[in-house]
């Protein structure tokens, strides 16, 4: 897929050849920092390309390798940031994947330069990538720091809709169903406690005033249900005590206010409640500011992190998307399209059964018993995508009328690619 603009590219490179401009107290300066950080730049790029096993440019070298270092190291006579424009490295003209995984890199733990201004030009990249539709994000750490990803951009809507009302339906249905014990429950408080701080907020004529993140939880709340707990005759009550909301309150409810004092927070705050869920076996995780169940296999960052094709990831977001909407028609239909794509996931160096096969053995790490098991199961996947309702609509396919129905599909299918793509070779698109 090729989305990213000559544009995008040339004022990439422009920032990293001609710097950014930061505001500090009393000046703007500017400011520079390498793409390769703390790393040699043949280093870097052999942590990304088999530089050994591409074409040198120069007739004494016989592979990459060698004729980079006798040009930027030994003489160092290859223009200021040549791997942009250099046809081997494939970063002008290449897909997205290669772009974005180069760009990833940049980031990287082991080789940004943490003293440098690294986070600026992350932000100024994101703003451009933005424009064609992708973003750079946190998929995972690494010592406890950021390992940047990519995904699809999808602007934020201007209003957040909290766990509870979002998932009313299922809620009320009881295909949600979950408990969070008191001991858990105080182990919540007790991060809001250590996370609470003043948060500077202006009124509509421009007055400055300073209001605690615990008591702006419960105005976010009000915007979408009046916050009520049980008080000791077992009355549910209004309240406008953030303690004996979450002590005394739905389940769902307290997943809300997780949600809203996430918005104030930074990572840390995501880590230490996903700590509380595993330790109190609750089978949920905060995700990007929402929190979503483990047990119904949501698509979540790190799986998407693992994949190096954007079109296989495009169409599992937009099953994820509307998945989450309720929308399961949509999300299977969806979904069997990412399965359909993932088949041929080496085309077109493989044709698509030739691919499949690859995708299986790789699963199966060469043991026949899970090698049969994973080519059964993607023979009967597509024996149902074919008999069913879901991407082809002829009068001879077989209707899908119950929601459940749909909910099992949806989830059987996650389940196999989910699985496979923890397996794909991603090298191979380079």
């Amino acid at each position: 897929m090729k989305r990213i603009s000559e544009i995008t590219k040339r004022d990439i490179l422009d920032l990293f050849q001609n710097g950014i401009d930061i505001d500090e107290v009393f000046e703007t300066k500017k400011v520079t920092y390498p793409y390769f950080g703390q790393m040699d730049e043949l280093d870097f790029l052999k942590r990304l390309y088999d530089l050994k096993s591409m074409p040198s440019y120069d007739n004494r070298f016989s592979n990459a390798e060698d004729d980079i270092w006798q040009h930027t190291v030994n003489n160092d006579d290859y223009p200021n940031y040549w791997v942009f424009e250099d046809e081997r490295l494939k970063l002008k003209n290449g897909n997205d994947e290669i772009y974005l995984r180069f760009i990833c890199e940049i980031f990287h733990p082991a080789v940004r330069f943490e003293k440098g201004y690294w986070k600026c030009f992350l932000t100024e990249i994101n703003k451009l990538l933005q424009h064609d539709g992708y973003e750079l994000y946190p998929a995972e750490k690494i010592s406890n720091r950021d390992v940047y990803s990519w995904k699809l951009y999808q602007p934020e809507n201007e209003i957040f809709v909290p766990f509870s009302q979002r998932n009313k339906k299922a809620i009320k249905q009881k295909h949600i169903v979950f408990k969070i014990k008191r001991e858990a429950r105080n182990q919540i408080y007790k991060i809001f406690e250590s996370y609470d701080y003043w948060d500077r907020k202006i009124s509509e004529t421009g007055w400055q005033y300073d209001v605690l993140v615990s008591e702006q939880i419960l105005d976010d709340i009000k915007k979408f249900y009046t916050p009520k707990c049980f008080d000791k005759e077992n009355q549910y009550v209004v309240t406008n005590s953030l303690e004996d909301f979450i002590f005394f309150t739905s389940p769902y409810c307290v997943i809300d206010a997780i949600e809203f004092f996430d918005k104030y927070c930074n990572s840390n705050f995501t880590a230490e409640i996903n700590t509380i869920f595993n330790l109190n076996n609750i089978y949920l995780r905060l995700n990007n500011g929402k929190i979503e169940s483990i047990v119904d296999s949501l698509i979540t960052k790190s799986s998407l992190a693992s994949i190096g094709e954007a079109g296989l990831k495009e169409l599992l977001q937009e099953a994820n998307r509307y998945y989450e909407k309720k929308n399961l028609k949509i999300a299977v239909e969806k979904l069997w399209d990412a399965f359909e794509r993932l088949k041929t996931y080496y085309s077109p160096t493989l044709d698509k059964k030739k691919s499949v096969n690859r995708i299986t053995d790789n699963m199966s790490r060469n043991k026949e018993p899970f090698k049969n098991m994973f080519d059964k199961e993607f023979y009967e996947l597509t024996t149902i995508g074919n008999n069913f309702r879901i991407r082809h609509h002829e009068t001879t396919k077989v209707d899908i009328e119950d929601d459940r129905h749909y909910d099992y599909l949806y989830k059987r299918c996650l389940s196999l690619i989910t699985t496979a793509i923890r397996y794909l070779d991603n090298g191979e698109l380079f």
